[in-house]
């Protein structure tokens, strides 16, 4: 199973609330995902006309795609309920909260689905905050051994 996480918003971003959304995808993308060849860098989740998308989200060209081929940045349309939609489009109305894709995997039915958070962005110092901890929990795991 492919499964592609995106390190840099757990650094970046503090998660409050996630959910797990389908994707609206064609045949050569379906295909690099399984290869994957999915890059996270800058992308980001917007509302459009109350539909949620996710936007440079990198899916490389399918090797063995024809004419038919993707474009690697396009928009893609995520599937969530009403429900869901509305309670995301309400929190992001509030100062400092983005929608972020986490990462993206495959389910046993071979569909691709992707993980998105509802985070705020972190100031300078809780970044720092972020490192210390982790280099802390490196050390005590290092001791333990």
């Amino acid at each position: 199973m492919a499964e592609l996480k995106n390190r840099s918003a757990y650094f970046e971003y503090a998660i409050e609330d996630k959910y797990i959304a389908g994707m609206v995808l064609t045949g050569t993308e379906i295909k690099s995902i399984r290869g994957s060849r999915v890059s996270f860098n800058d992308s980001f989740c917007y509302f459009s006309k109350g539909e949620l998308f996710v936007k440079s989200l990198h899916i490389a060209e399918y090797s063995h795609g024809t004419y038919a081929n993707h474009d690697p940045l396009r928009e893609r349309k995520l599937l969530l309920t009403k429900r869901e939609l509305r309670k995301l489009e309400n929190k992001i109305k509030e100062k400092g909260y983005s929608i972020i894709p986490l990462r993206i995997f495959i389910t046993d039915k071979s569909l691709a689905k992707i993980e998105i958070g509802l985070g705020k962005g972190k100031k300078l110092h809780d970044k720092r905050e972020s490192i210390k901890q982790r280099e802390t929990d490196r050390e005590i795991r290092r001791f333990l051994k």
